[in-house]
């Protein structure tokens, strides 16, 4: 008997063990490979690292006039892009052939101006770069080719047009007056809604300016403005009914007292004077019929 109570015990003891068994044991917490990191992610663009190129800037949407391109080999054409504008600049004149860009109510906001005039360190290394002083006593203005206040959005895009790069040799009636009562035009027809593509710049010469480097002086400056009905149409949104105004002001004190309207001329004259091409991306019979009209409006 008393050996039976002992052979119970000893079966108790191990059923209590096997049913022990039979429940699983939580799994052990892994803990993560030292040196291991979650993978971060890569830093969205930002305005102040843009990218701007020929192909796809809105600065250039009408066409290349001359054909820039970015080799120091085309000295007397070398393309300039930038995200406010692009240029052709020449460095035999040290002034820009022409300066092409958008304008929009996108670009126009608070920022004040700047009047930072500076070399452009973005022309090569080896090439005169045109300082503030280089218009010293010269009796001339530096003339902004894309104008301050159409770059209003930040104090970047603002600060950009105050490269020397930009300016051009203007009397003081021409800058401060009809070139500048155009400017005003201009973004007064974007208030109302309107996107243009502008081109400008100088024609001509009348001698040079500077003392280290000679700048060449303008005879005359130039302006091409396609006006289109709103935003976001593109080229595809030109129509032979584009409004398109192209003007010639001689620069000197003779346009004084002067209204813009009386320096209109076709952009066929324009082209005629630079020997640019105007409205490339265009279809050719739309080229036609925009180029071949003098502004009326």
């Amino acid at each position: 008997m008393r050996k039976l109570r002992q052979l119970g015990a000893i079966a108790l003891i191990l059923g209590i063990v096997n049913g022990c068994n039979l429940t699983s044991a939580p799994p052990p917490r892994v803990s993560p490979k030292p040196g291991i990191e979650k993978p971060r992610q890569k830093p969205a663009p930002t305005a102040q690292n843009p990218i701007a190129s020929a192909t796809n800037n809105p600065n250039l949407m009408l066409g290349n006039p001359s054909n820039a391109a970015s080799s120091v080999a085309s000295a007397d054409n070398y393309l300039m892009v930038k995200p406010q504008f692009v240029m052709s600049y020449n460095s035999k004149t040290h002034t820009a052939n022409w300066v092409s860009w958008q304008l929009n109510r996108s670009w126009i906001g608070t920022a004040d101006r700047k009047n930072d005039f500076r070399p452009d360190d973005a022309l090569p290394a080896n090439w005169y770069k045109v300082r503030p002083t280089d218009y010293t006593g010269s009796g001339y203005d530096r003339g902004h080719i894309a104008p301050s206040a159409d770059r209003t959005r930040n104090e970047a895009d603002n600060s950009s047009t105050f490269l020397m790069s930009n300016m051009m040799p203007q009397v003081p009636e021409l800058n401060r007056g009809v070139w500048g009562d155009l400017e005003d035009y201009c973004r007064e027809l974007v208030q109302s809604g309107k996107e243009l593509y502008i081109v400008a710049g100088p024609v001509g010469s009348k001698g040079s300016i500077g003392k280290k480097e000679k700048i060449a002086v303008p005879a005359k400056t130039w302006k091409v403005i396609v006006v289109l009905d709103r935003p976001g149409l593109g080229v595809s949104g030109i129509t032979s009914n584009t409004r398109a105004i192209a003007v010639e002001m001689p620069n000197d004190a003779s346009v004084k007292g002067k209204g813009w309207k009386s320096f209109r001329v076709s952009v066929r004259q324009v082209e005629r004077e630079t020997g640019l091409n105007f409205l490339s991306n265009v279809p050719v019979q739309v080229q036609q019929a925009i180029e071949s009209k003098v502004d009326s409006q």
